[in-house]
């Protein structure tokens, strides 16, 4: 199915690693123009390589001054479509997080999205057609007491993503939110095949993947590569008509949270 992405640009942040950089893959594989996001130098050069595509740049998001960098580097352009993949759970407890690490995560989790949105939305507003997507978690409206400082933030996401939804009411811009649930990435599959080992579920994936997904209707982990299928859908003309949703990618788990 053709998209009709081809020649669109794209920025996805924290796209030199991780799930971000099969996200950067599919709009590649769809014939976008895609900046390849790196939070210091020499990370988004590397993944352009390993890509074989993509253009990089450079900035920490995390700071006002860093996304200065960033948007430096587009280089008076603004993309298309602005994919706000970067964010990060920070380890907590409610007893033992001081304030600083609440304010650590809402720049992680919050601001370097919505410093991004500042930049691009007069332009978007003229575009013929924008798309922001930005991705969160389905821990948002699912909590665990654990990292409550990343689910707070994640929240604050949440929340933000339907108030820019109706800022921009009546021009070309779709805004969405995509809330994964548990996704299948290395390193969470060599951490479970380790608990697997542990007690007794085997020492393959096949043999413990059942296990870790009895809770989830499909029976597996959703994997990164469907979750950036769903960021590609949503960044396409096709979804025109998806606007200000949260939705949710998570194998229809009603109680598993990330």
């Amino acid at each position: 199915m053709d998209l009709g992405l081809t020649g669109s640009t794209v920025l996805v942040t924290g796209s030199y690693r991780g799930t971000g950089q099969i996200m950067a893959r599919a709009f590649l594989d769809e014939g976008a123009e895609v900046w390849v996001h790196g939070l210091e130098p020499g990370q988004a050069e590397a993944a352009v390589e390993e890509l074989g595509g993509g253009r990089p740049v450079t900035g920490d998001i995390r700071t006002e001054s860093g996304t200065d960098e960033l948007i430096e580097a587009l280089e008076d352009r603004t993309p298309d479509v602005l994919v706000n993949n970067y964010g990060a759970a920070e380890r907590g407890r409610w007893v033992s997080s001081p304030s600083e690490d609440w304010i650590a995560a809402y720049q992680l989790n919050v601001l370097s999205a919505a410093r991004l949105i500042n930049h691009c939305l007069p332009a978007m507003r003229a575009a013929d057609r924008a798309r922001i997507i930005n991705l969160g978690t389905v821990g948002s409206t699912r909590p665990n007491s654990k990292n409550p400082q990343y689910y707070a933030a994640k929240g604050a996401l949440a929340t933000m993503t339907v108030s820019l939804a109706k800022e921009v009411a009546g021009t070309n811009i779709r805004v969405n939110l995509i809330s994964p649930g548990l996704i299948l990435t290395p390193e969470v599959q060599a951490a479970y095949l380790e608990t697997g080992a542990r007690k007794g579920w085997g020492t393959t994936w096949e043999d413990v993947e059942p296990h870790v997904a009895r809770d989830i209707p499909i029976g597996r982990i959703v994997t990164r590569e469907e979750v950036a299928a769903l960021v590609v859908f949503l960044a396409s003309p096709l979804a025109d008509g998806i606007h200000g949703q949260n939705i949710r990618v998570d194998g229809g788990a009603l109680d598993i949270v990330t």
